[in-house]
């Protein structure tokens, strides 16, 4: 992750305007402006960790929209505890050693994006090692199923906990689903549109929802299928014809997945699945500061 990237940047800056971190008037009346500290990042239960360069970006961009000069800060973490790391319930993730204000001010906006970061991390970790312990080469993959603005750092955390990004948006890649289907004529109609006006290198998966939609993806020629909404028993099937029609074509199952059947899932040899939940449904782990003033 490019923590210094425009994009990234300017989301975390949005952050500290939004929470006024450089007009923190409780910290302006009660701490001392020369004091120096040391706040201690602690993870409060067992999780995979993601978004440690959140910490010295906003940190960077807090010295820039103070009126008053924080000084130097320092940010440490063992050289075992980075991104995708697992670690224990107690264990520090990481040092920060900088002006006291500096760090009150922007405890709260590096905890809320470390906690929802490493929630999707450890979710996704969650699945990855549900399909492994089938001995299944299924991969896991996102969706664009996102909060708003945070796309690249949600995407950037499934990567943390194992799993893959399918179309960061929707001029990454061409996905036919089933609106496109029922507003462009027809399944037939639209991968014929598709192939013949993609550009060089751009793969056209099509979504499917029943066997008479398989077969008109498989006689149309598409280069990925994703499996909607089908029992692992439906997916299996299917498998099996398109391995034999389409031996290239790549294959993805899809829809309301957990942890309780992507097991199933993977057992029908799928390459990929989907999980929207990943990004939309997981809970942010429990991190906390302990900040105390520097002797």
């Amino acid at each position: 992750m490019d923590w210094k990237s425009r994009r990234v940047t300017t989301l975390l800056e949005a952050a500290l305007l939004e929470d006024k971190a450089a007009n923190d008037i409780t910290t302006a009346l009660t701490i001392n402006p020369a004091l120096r500290a040391t706040g201690t990042i602690v993870a409060k239960q067992p999780c995979v960790i993601a978004g440690i360069g959140c910490i010295s970006a906003f940190l960077t961009l807090f010295a820039k929209l103070s009126t008053k000069s924080p000084g130097r800060f320092d940010v440490i973490s063992h050289p075992e505890i980075f991104d995708g790391v697992h670690v224990k319930k107690g264990q520090a993730i990481a040092v920060i050693r900088a002006n006291a204000a500096s760090i009150l001010s922007t405890e709260r906006v590096i905890l809320n994006l470390m906690q929802r970061m490493s929630g999707i991390a450890t979710l996704t970790n969650e699945y990855v090692r549900a399909v492994a312990s089938v001995k299944s080469k299924t991969k896991i993959l996102d969706t664009r199923k996102t909060i708003p603005g945070l796309r690249a750092l949600d995407k950037y955390a499934v990567c943390c906990g194992g799993g893959l990004n399918h179309r960061l948006d929707l001029q990454d890649g061409i996905l036919i689903k089933n609106n496109h289907i029922a507003l462009g004529g027809g399944l037939p109609l639209v991968l014929e549109h598709a192939l013949a006006g993609r550009k060089p290198g751009q793969i056209v998966q099509v979504e499917v929802r029943s066997p008479e939609e398989l077969n008109q993806a498989m006689a149309g020629g598409a280069e990925s299928i994703l499996l909607d909404n089908m029992t692992p028993a439906q997916v299996n099937k299917a498998v099996k014809l398109i391995r034999k029609s389409l031996p290239k074509a790549t294959i993805e199952a899809s829809g309301s997945m957990t942890l309780k059947t992507v097991r199933a899932y993977a057992k029908t040899g799928v390459d990929f699945i989907s999980v929207g939940a990943l990004t939309h449904s997981a809970t942010a782990v429990d991190l906390s500061m302990k900040i105390a003033a520097n002797p």
